[in-house]
């Protein structure tokens, strides 16, 4: 289907290539060509099913990696699409919290094969109604609570179905440098990124920026023209502003804003990517190109990012330019969280000559970055746990501890096993095995406390609690290679 442009559906096939030679694979520009407009109909069969409905999605995913300004015509068909729907049912959390509306996995899945036509076909006629979102809150590592809003069920498949539809779309057009909610690219694909880019590329100067209260400040006039550059199907598009003009419910209250995006349902997390895209991405892609007079390293995960540069003053021009680019689309970065700090081979050295002391360090993703030496005295990036982060897991362990204090041992050590082990998958990198073996320790420790609390003789022995750690709490070891030796292999 054209869109609206006369073009030509002759197919065209050169590739842009990276403009700067040596810039990693990761962050190479997507191909272009072939055909104009949404031709997502012309090899599914009528009657789709799962190979059909997949092959369509993937027809989008060429045209849109062909031609980087196609706008898609007809995608709503995707959406209502029951198989499509009914994937996005199987991938959903059995045991998440419900809506507002109490439903949850298992009472919609008893009649799941009617519930999924009824609600195909109001979207097919456009009678789906998004519901508010319930608010929720969690701790953040600094005690603040962070808010969240937990759609309804049948709005968590349809957004989680609409994500898979665009994500054929915006995953052609996301650069490289995005690490954050994307298919395929973990949080430890960015801090390989960094890893390698601040011990590879000439880096000197580090800007740890961070932006307030983004998920809240979303402008929605500009996101819905953003979500037009490729998406020009009015019945999707109105779908999403039902999500974002839904409102919160909170102790019985219901309120709008015509900013923000929950956090909690499907949907947010690739808005907030589109919204950054084009306020954050490309333009710090171009300045970096035509602004910048050394090398220039970024990593975004989310409305976290961190920007490496060769020269101070490169880093103090971005930094300046940034905030008047934020702040054109309402947004601003976090003065407390926000820092430029000398970080790279010769920042020891630089500081020590200025009589600075140790270089500065910062946090990204769960990890404190410092600047360290090998044993043969080559700069390295040491990376281990931030303090606040274990403090914070470890005081959640205690209070659970004392909720389970009565429950037999081997339920609370398989519970623990599940802890210890989730900390070192994620925490496990080189360089931070002593902060790893200081959490297992001080479970331990915990743990001991607890079971001397069960009776009044409080009598647990060291060699019965060594018999129960060793049975129950795995040992602390990297589980995770070294970023050079990973990041290589998936670029």
């Amino acid at each position: 289907m054209m869109d609206g442009r006369g073009r030509s559906d002759r197919p065209i096939v050169p590739t842009k290539s990276p403009n700067k030679a040596g810039a990693p694979a990761a962050e190479g520009m997507e191909g272009r060509g072939l055909a104009k407009g949404n031709p997502s109909q012309q090899n599914a069969p009528r009657a789709q099913h799962r190979d059909g409905a997949h092959s369509a999605l993937e027809r989008v995913r060429e045209v849109a990696a062909q031609d980087k300004t196609v706008r898609f015509t007809t995608l709503l068909h995707h959406v209502y699409n029951v198989e499509h729907l009914r994937a996005a049912y199987h991938a959903l959390k059995r045991d998440a919290a419900p809506g507002i509306d109490g439903e949850t996995w298992e009472h919609y899945g008893r009649a799941l094969e009617a519930n999924l036509g009824d609600l195909s076909g109001r979207l097919k006629r456009r009678a789906y109604r998004a519901k508010p979102v319930k608010r929720a809150y969690i701790p953040k590592t600094d005690g603040r609570p962070r808010p969240l809003g937990i759609p309804t069920l049948e709005d968590k498949i349809v957004q989680r179905t609409t994500v898979e539809v665009l994500n054929a779309i915006y995953e052609t057009d996301f650069l490289g440098f995005s690490y954050g909610f994307r298919p395929g690219r973990s949080p430890h694909r960015a801090l390989d990124a960094l890893y390698v880019g601040l011990l590879r590329r000439k880096v000197n100067w580090v800007l740890d920026a961070d932006i307030r209260g983004f998920f809240e400040a979303i402008d929605h006039g500009w996101l819905v023209k953003f979500i037009g550059h490729r998406v020009a199907d009015p019945r999707v598009v109105r779908l999403i502003q039902k999500w974002l003009n839904a409102g919160v419910l909170e102790d019985g209250t219901r309120t709008w804003s015509e900013t923000g995006t929950p956090q909690g349902g499907s949907i947010s997390p690739l808005l907030a990517n589109v919204y950054l895209h084009y306020v954050f991405d490309l333009w710090a892609q171009r300045w970096r190109k035509t602004q910048a007079h050394g090398e220039v390293i970024v990593v975004r995960y989310a409305d976290d990012f961190i920007v490496g540069f060769q020269h101070r003053g490169d880093a103090e021009r971005f930094r300046t330019e940034l905030r008047a680019r934020l702040a054109r689309f309402r947004l601003e970065l976090h003065p407390e969280k926000t820092q430029l700090l000398r970080f790279g081979r010769f920042a020891a050295e630089d500081r020590q000559r200025a009589g600075e002391g140790k270089p500065e360090t910062f946090d990204f993703l769960g990890f404190t970055h410092i600047c360290g030496r090998t044993r043969n005295g080559r700069f390295t990036v040491v990376r281990q746990t931030v303090r606040k982060r274990m403090q914070a897991k470890l005081s959640e362990v205690k209070a659970e501890l004392r909720r389970r204090l009565h429950d037999p041992i081997p339920a609370v050590g398989a519970w623990l096993r599940q802890v210890v082990m989730g900390h070192i998958r994620y925490y496990g990198v080189p360089t931070n095995g002593p902060a790893i073996a200081a959490f297992r320790h001080q479970v331990a420790w915990l743990w001991r406390r607890a079971l001397r609390r069960r009776s009044q003789t409080g009598r647990v022995s060291w060699d019965r609690m060594c018999r129960l750690i060793e049975r129950w709490l795995p040992a602390a070891r990297i589980a995770h290679p070294y970023p050079l030796e990973r990041f290589g292999v998936v670029t």
